[in-house]
């Protein structure tokens, strides 16, 4: 079975995937039958993020190629328009910032709740732990001293 799918390239942390027909039974970066394309995820500024050559992958389609779920994507893409696209991803960026403010202030009312409760459960804990460790250094060494004095030496045992 023929297949079109993304074949990978580029460096470590660096993505860049060919489009490629391919039979699929071979790797995923093994042999290919044609190269459709490129898709740059990390690309910035002007770089060209996705080239596809529609009429050849119409082709590979109308001769019973199967299509992976991220190519029917990318294809979507390549038949848009150039504000269409852009349309899309300003959508895509309001939503992520969206979500990040969303995040932001969900934190900072956590912070804001555990710091109100926070002073109203150390003060009492810090008064206590004074109160508490003072009478207990004091009795060991009252009792230590009159327990000497009653106790005969060795000296005086003799």
């Amino acid at each position: 079975m023929v297949v079109i799918r993304l074949a990978k390239s580029g460096a470590k942390k660096n993505p860049y995937f060919f489009i490629t027909v391919a039979d699929s039974r071979m790797p995923r970066d093994g042999r290919f039958i044609e190269r459709l394309g490129f898709y740059n995820p990390s690309a910035r500024g002007s770089e060209e993020r996705l080239r596809f050559n529609t009429e050849r992958f119409d082709h590979w389609v109308g001769q019973g190629a199967q299509v992976s779920d991220r190519v029917k994507v990318l294809h979507q893409e390549a038949e848009m328009s150039p504000e269409d696209l852009a349309a899309k991803f300003e959508k895509r960026d309001s939503k992520r910032q969206a979500k990040k403010e969303a995040k932001a202030a969900k934190l900072a009312e956590e912070m804001a709740a555990s710091e109100e409760a926070a002073p109203v459960e150390e003060a009492p804990a810090e008064e206590a732990a004074p109160a508490e460790e003072a009478p207990v250094e004091e009795a060991p060494a009252e009792e230590e001293a009159p327990a000497e004095e009653d106790s005969p030496s060795d000296d005086e045992k003799k």
